[in-house]
């Protein structure tokens, strides 16, 4: 005895195939990065994600990972990156600073020491990944501030000209943290290692 399908079955087969390949085909499609800067001290990670006009952007920040996500730029699309990161943060410490066309992020290191040879885990240069030259300075030009209380004042200067800071929009700066980096500092020696990898 032949059994043959109905035609509400074939209809069913067919969307249900339709429905997993275009379920599959979304999942496959991954959002673009925003272009992220980045600069460094001893102590200190500064992250810049770039992206116009971005509103109520979704932020992760674990002790080694950043995840961004958000609706932004010329045509107000949707981008999403995550970066994994070279080395360990103090995630709780994270100070945010949202503008009109960046997200600012300054991570503290877990554990002060030689220049990182690279913001990510992986070794592959990703295209959305550029150093920041503008915040950048060599590890040894720290000698010339005083050891680690002048790389503090010279933090707060550049906290200043990021026009507030902290993660619940209040524009008046806490410097709590980076008071405390000249504390944490004093007898370090900051110029025993050679000048850093800037590979991206």
């Amino acid at each position: 005895m032949k059994h043959t399908l109905t035609e509400d079955c074939l209809h069913t087969i067919a969307w249900k195939s339709y429905t997993t390949t275009r379920v599959n085909y979304i999942n496959y499609i991954k959002l673009p990065p925003p272009p992220v800067m980045w600069a460094q001290r001893r102590e200190i990670l500064f992250v810049t994600i770039c992206l116009e006009d971005c509103k109520d952007p979704v932020i992760n920040i674990e002790p080694q990972m950043i995840y961004f996500k958000g609706i932004g730029g010329t045509e107000q699309k949707m981008h999403e990156v995550t970066i994994n990161l070279y080395g360990e943060i103090v995630s709780d410490r994270t100070i945010q600073n949202l503008r009109g066309r960046t997200l600012e992020l300054v991570l503290f290191k877990k554990e002060e020491g030689p220049y990182w040879p690279r913001l990510t885990k992986e070794k592959t240069k990703a295209h959305w990944l550029k150093s920041d030259f503008n915040k950048w300075k060599d590890e040894d030009d720290s000698d010339d501030e005083g050891g680690m209380e002048g790389s503090g004042n010279d933090l707060e200067e550049m906290m200043r000209q990021m026009g507030g800071l902290g993660g619940t929009g209040d524009s008046k700066p806490n410097f709590d943290d980076l008071d405390a980096l000249g504390d944490e500092g004093e007898g370090m020696d900051s110029d025993d290692d050679d000048l850093p990898d800037l590979l991206e």
